[in-house]
């Protein structure tokens, strides 16, 4: 028997045990097609250029048999594998910094405060050329993350190149413990709005949304703003949690559908809102997948707050990680999931209610300032450099118009009354 774990977004769970069946050798002659896998394999390890090992080779195939199938299938070697089970704690080893590949260059988007590269120095656009001496050209963000990470007191030197310096910087810095929170950014805005942004769906962040929004309304909030832009997303089991602190008690959440169209697991809220009645705005970008888009489609489809910003990710399957015997694993698309209307967020996307465009670099400016401290993002507002954001300052708007609407609506049934 092996072990199934189901992988909703970023992060993965074990649910279960099942059985590797035997191979059906009838079907599609697969015994003829393995052979001639087999006679290519033997021909490239006798007339190779230099001697391969048969282990990588076997795993070259595997990754492109994975990614043949669809964007999110993927054979994860052992070190990989490990990886996805370290990112459902949100805690790991590592620098600190949120990076991307930007013009085919991995570029540092943002240091997270208080982390080993902050307080190293190291700036929001600084490339990354080298990590330990090696190049990275053509590097993959996931084999950039493996390189970056490593034990709490272990270095890694990464060479950078910056805008304004006429040399290669070396940095030296040593790793550490990083705890990424999935509640951030939880205050109150003018006009009693509350604001809380969600960075990922991982173990707790149900729970500690719901200390949030408690926190808030005992300062009085009357309306709240979610922001899950660029949240790529996370456990499934948290995205419910996090829908069932808004829907009415026994509503649809999501389902998800298998190959056999009788596989169907829905997930219903089993509690009251937290806070009933609230008006709300849930931001949300082409960043925001999985978990994010289950969280935006079931509010919008029961009428219990506006979307705002512009069409989401796409991020609508279920991917199933099958450990293998070596330490390996396939990530393999099992399922999709549907909205409580029935739609596949895979083929729609979430659509907001009111679209808000904003400039590709005025939404990477306002990435770094959302992991600025906020003495940081008060001296670029002294500096009049601060981005606005100008999703945000339109769901406000919202929410203000709909409290004077509100107030508008008790004055008439005031005037009304004998």
């Amino acid at each position: 028997m092996a072990k199934k774990i189901i992988l909703w977004g970023t992060v993965c769970l074990i649910v279960g045990f099942i059985a590797y069946l035997p191979i059906q050798a009838a079907e599609g002659n697969l015994y003829e097609n393995l052979k001639i896998f087999t006679d290519a394999m033997s021909l490239v390890q006798m007339e190779y250029v230099k001697d391969v090992n048969a282990k990588d080779l076997i795993y070259g195939a595997l990754k492109g048999m994975l990614s043949s199938l669809d964007s999110h299938s993927q054979f994860l070697d052992p070190e990989t594998y490990k990886e996805t089970q370290v990112e459902t704690k949100g805690k790991f080893g590592g620098l600190g910094i949120v990076i991307s590949i930007k013009d085919s260059h991995l570029t540092v988007i943002s240091p997270l405060e208080g982390t080993p590269a902050y307080r190293s120095g190291i700036k929001a656009n600084d490339v990354i050329v080298k990590i330990n001496g090696e190049t990275t050209k053509d590097i993959t963000l996931t084999d950039a993350v493996k390189k970056l990470r490593g034990p709490k007191g272990t270095q890694v030197t990464i060479t950078i190149m910056r805008e304004g310096e006429p040399k290669l910087l070396d940095v030296t810095i040593t790793r550490d413990i990083i705890k990424i929170e999935s509640v951030k950014n939880v205050e109150v805005l003018e006009n009693k709005i509350g604001y809380i942004r969600l960075v990922e769906f991982q173990e707790k962040t149900g729970r500690d949304l719901e200390k949030a929004l408690l926190k808030l309304s005992d300062e009085g909030i009357q309306a709240l703003i979610l922001d899950v832009r660029n949240n790529p997303g996370g456990l499934l089991n948290e995205a419910a949690e996090v829908s069932d602190k808004f829907l009415p008690k026994g509503r649809m959440i999501v389902y998800t559908q298998g190959r056999d169209k009788e596989d169907v697991i829905k997930y219903l809220s089993r509690k009251d809102p937290v806070c009933p009645g609230l008006p709300m705005v849930i931001l949300v970008n082409g960043g925001s997948a999985s978990a994010s888009e289950i969280v935006a489609a079931a509010i919008q489809e029961w009428n219990c707050g506006v979307i705002l910003g512009t069409e989401t990710f796409g991020k609508g399957s279920v991917q199933s990680i099958l450990p293998l015997r070596d330490g390996s694993a396939l990530r393999l698309t099992t399922a999709k999931y549907f909205t409580p209307k029935g739609i596949s967020i895979q083929d729609t996307k979430v659509q907001p209610d009111i679209v808000v465009e904003i400039s590709e670099e005025d939404e990477l400016s306002l990435m770094r300032q959302s992991e600025m401290s906020k003495e940081d993002r008060e001296k670029l507002k002294e500096e009049k450099k601060l981005v606005d954001d100008i999703q945000l300052e339109r769901a406000k708007d919202l929410l203000k118009a709909m409290e004077v609407y509100q107030q508008k609506l008790k004055g008439e049934e005031a005037l009304s009354l004998p």
